[in-house]
């Protein structure tokens, strides 16, 4: 029994170290921690920014683990939650992605269907480093 815990320890333990390492790869790390509705951005290993989010409402889910971006739509319409805004988007895990949002009211609480919002104002300026950083130089980290 105990075998099959160390394993599973160092397991997650190499995988948390690949994980970090590379997002210090990234020129660009969004790391978002579910427990606090909070973002921080950084570059070049400089934290630049930190932005209250929102997550996961109950009975949805937000995928931890860390992805590169994959592609941007700077006007992005849901196309499963009826046409709803998703400015500035910034795909990284299939229909997941970090975007604006019209529900300013509720960032700082879980309030998404699985996405990351941010105010639309910091969205932009996310969506503005992606772009011009190259989308292999951006990684998302979400932490429980």
């Amino acid at each position: 029994m105990k075998r099959y815990t160390i394993a599973a320890a160092l397991t997650f333990g190499c995988f948390a170290l690949l994980e970090t390492a590379a997002a210090q790869a990234a020129t660009v790390v969004a790391r978002v921690k579910i427990s606090e509705q909070q973002m921080t951005v950084s570059y070049n290993g400089q934290t630049l920014h930190t932005w209250t989010v929102s997550t996961a409402r109950r009975g949805k889910v937000t995928p931890v683990g860390s992805w590169k971006a994959k592609w941007l739509s700077k006007n992005h319409k849901s196309s499963i939650y009826d046409n709803a805004p998703m400015p500035y988007s910034i795909f990284y895990n299939g229909n997941y992605a970090v975007h604006g949002t019209t529900s300013i009211k509720k960032l700082g609480q879980p309030a998404s269907a699985g996405c990351v919002r941010l105010h639309p104002d910091n969205a932009a300026i996310l969506f503005a480093m992606a772009k011009k950083e190259g989308l292999d130089n951006v990684m998302i980290v979400v932490e429980p």
